[in-house]
């Protein structure tokens, strides 16, 4: 259940990305070290692109409440603040405004305009002084909101000679820390993304020819994810979400489940057979006992009464036994696990979780309530056996 709980905090899962397909292989455009990359891959056919008729085909999926076409930079890229370097992933996205995307701003705004740059939580980290000496104290990472940044293309002309082109952005916004690709990027509109781009491939670019890397598909619901799709796969499209990442992981949690209680049936059937045992045991060395109460009044009703309440209290005491026990490793592994958790998201940028081991409220209460029922059920046979018994018989048996 907490691992649920941590899961659905991966990313929005009403969200789907869509690529065009080459002969069922995905065309791939990502950012490089500090924005560069872009390349493709895939077969040359004739494919379905992701043109502005391709887009508007989305946005009348029902279910769907939003395609927004996404870019990547394609050429080598750093940006500058006074002294300091940094980088992060530059796109441009053909929305206005960053909450299309879910997202939230921790500082100013998540709106788009052609001179400001709304950036992720961790790219101030990003940020270091390239002239820095040896034993130097590294500087803290800057306070970038409402600052003017320089963002540097790179680009070298065919005898090897490097050309920059400079763009002076201020930042409108910080991001809200989501724990996705998010917190490290930098989000441009998609006009001045593409101009960036004919600058350094030094073509001219025509979606309506080539089609969009990318497209995100925001959904109404996640209940509705798995559904839309599935119709953008019928279409012609590549797509994906993070909710088959999810489902991936809950199809291990199922077999994790199975294979658990299989190892708790077998331990169940063997506390069943020694209670059993016990009160088996119980009986005969208490067979005398049984025949005196009897003899002075007790009702068959008494004695199976007595036996029950005796299983039903041994199955109690074992099932208690074993909630304080696993609940006492629990928080040992609560207190291993999150150390150790939160020390790698400190180092990868993610956030740490809260904790490792949750126990429901109603798991403790169903163990004990169905382990008092086993028990009961196991010392059933024994004390319908004492109930009855012959008070004489029982009162000669040696």
């Amino acid at each position: 259940m907490n691992a649920n709980e941590q899961l659905y905090g991966i990313g929005d899962l009403s969200q789907i990305y869509v690529m065009p397909a080459y002969g069922g292989e995905v065309f791939m455009a990502g950012p490089g070290m500090g924005g560069g990359g872009g390349g493709g891959s895939g077969v040359d056919q004739e494919i379905k692109l992701l043109t502005n008729d391709a887009v508007q085909e989305l946005r009348e999926i029902p279910g769907v409440i939003a395609a927004i076409p996404r870019d990547y930079m394609y050429a080598n890229a750093f940006v500058t603040y006074r002294k300091l370097q940094g980088f992060g992933g530059i796109y441009g996205v053909g929305t206005n405004d960053l909450t299309d995307f879910g997202l939230e701003a921790q500082q100013g705004t998540t709106a788009l305009t052609r001179s400001t740059v709304v950036i992720g939580f961790m790219v101030p980290q990003n940020f270091m002084d390239p002239y820095i000496r040896p034993g130097q104290e590294p500087p803290p990472p800057p306070d970038l909101y409402d600052q003017q940044i320089q963002l540097t293309l790179l680009k070298y002309d065919e005898q090897g000679n490097e050309i920059r082109k400079n763009y002076s952005l201020r930042v409108a916004g910080i991001l809200a820390e989501s724990g996705t690709e998010a917190d490290f990027s930098m989000y441009l509109p998609l006009e001045l993304v593409k101009s960036m781009n004919e600058w350094a491939t030094g073509t001219r670019i025509n979606y309506n020819k080539i089609g969009y890397p990318e497209v995100i598909v925001k959904v109404e619901s996640a209940d509705r994810t798995l559904e839309v799709r599935d119709q953008i796969i019928a279409i012609g499209f590549q797509a994906n979400t993070m909710l088959d990442f999810v489902q991936g992981i809950n199809n291990f949690y199922t077999i994790l489940q199975v294979v658990l209680g299989g190892v708790g049936a077998i331990a169940l059937l063997v506390a069943a057979i020694g209670i059993a045992n016990t009160m088996a045991m119980s009986i005969l060395e208490r067979t005398r006992e049984i025949g005196l109460m009897k003899a002075v009044g007790a009702t068959n009703r008494d004695v199976l009464s007595l036996f029950l309440g005796e299983a039903a209290g041994i199955g109690f005491i074992g099932g208690l036994g074993g909630v304080l026990v696993g609940w006492l490793l629990g928080q040992m592994l609560n207190v291993v696990a999150v150390v150790y958790l939160a020390q790698q998201a400190a180092s990868q940028g993610g956030i740490p979780p809260s904790v490792a081991v949750y126990t429901p409220l109603w798991l403790p209460v169903f163990v004990l309530a169905f382990s008092t029922f086993i028990g009961m059920l196991s010392g059933l046979y024994p004390a319908l056996r004492a109930a009855n018994m012959i008070p004489m018989m029982a009162l000669k048996y040696e």
